[in-house]
């Protein structure tokens, strides 16, 4: 739950779907100021914002690749909208990524939202 200032008594803004990537504007005393992906901002619990890194693709369709290369062999293609596990993001603007079916590769940063 996203909330319009950091407090529970604050007006709820926006329902954040769980693995939903967030970009991390500010933090302070037991909350996080974020992004979501739609552009939304708000303020979310601390302990409810998870370590663990996710993308979701920003582009209409995406070319998940073996490595970080534009004619490196595709992996799997993804859609607008699918979140991924974000493993690792590269110097030359790529980012390793994996599917919860297993799948893992490199996509463009460009053409996700959450780095």
């Amino acid at each position: 739950m996203l909330y319009d200032a950091p407090s529970v008594r604050a007006t709820r803004v926006y329902l954040v779907s769980p693995g939903s990537p967030l970009e991390v504007i500010s933090a302070i005393e037991g909350w996080t100021k974020v992004r979501e992906p739609g552009g939304k901002l708000g303020w979310a619990e601390a302990k409810v914002v998870s370590a663990r890194r996710t993308v979701s693709i920003a582009v209409a369709n995406a070319v998940v690749r073996e490595a970080a290369s534009a004619t490196a062999t595709p992996v799997f293609e993804a859609t607008q909208g699918l979140i991924l596990e974000l493993l690792e993001t590269t110097a030359t603007g790529w980012a390793r990524v994996k599917h919860r079916d297993g799948l893992s590769g490199f996509i463009r940063a460009s053409e996700v939202f959450g780095l």
